[in-house]
């Protein structure tokens, strides 16, 4: 019998936390994630059985919306699914299961990490990294962007508190590059 232990996308047993000034970087592992694509023609009615998975609207371009489980809008009639790894972690196939036939779904939960940056000179580290102009930004809203070369989702929970999302296997990459402008910009 093997004895696994789960790690973080940095390889971790517990998050990684970094602080710099008033700005603080978290890992976020526990989340899990699943991308759908409504089929040609259904986008309304994956829309509708979406909307009861999340228990909101689903988000238009460049929103996303939800509580528990939320989506974001990743493209045309297409989202990502998030939610609580510890009560979701077969949220494909839950999700699967609420569209049935109306889209493709595709477990994501291992492929992307998350980092939350919270503290009131967040904007100032988010204009270091991406061409985003994240102090327009409103709670609500997400866009897809580059940062340190990788393509990345930003979400923005609120003026000072951002979520971003990377490719897992560059996690590395992505926290030494928010670090690095972490301590430029403060």
């Amino acid at each position: 019998m093997h004895d696994l232990v789960a790690i973080t996308a940095l390889g971790g047993s517990e998050p990684r936390v970094d602080t710099v000034g008033n700005v603080t970087c978290t890992e976020v592992p526990a989340v899990a994630l699943a991308s759908v694509a409504a089929r040609a023609d259904r986008a309304a009615e994956a829309r509708k059985a979406l909307a009861k998975l999340t228990g909101a609207s689903i988000p238009e371009v460049g929103q996303f919306a939800g509580d528990n489980v939320l989506a974001f809008w990743t493209g045309p009639d297409q989202w990502m699914i998030e939610a609580p790894f510890d009560t979701h972690e077969d949220l494909a196939q839950q999700t699967k299961n609420c569209v049935g036939d109306t889209a493709s779904v595709s477990e994501q939960t291992d492929a992307w990490t998350r980092f939350d940056l919270e503290g009131a000179d967040v904007p100032a580290v988010l204009e270091l990294l991406c061409i985003l102009d994240c102090r327009k930004m409103e709670p609500g809203q997400t866009a897809r962007t580059s940062i340190h070369h990788l393509g990345c989702f930003v979400l923005c929970q609120s003026a000072i508190s951002f979520s971003l999302y990377g490719p897992r296997s560059s996690a590395g990459s992505l926290r030494h590059a928010i670090v690095a402008a972490m301590k430029s910009a403060l």
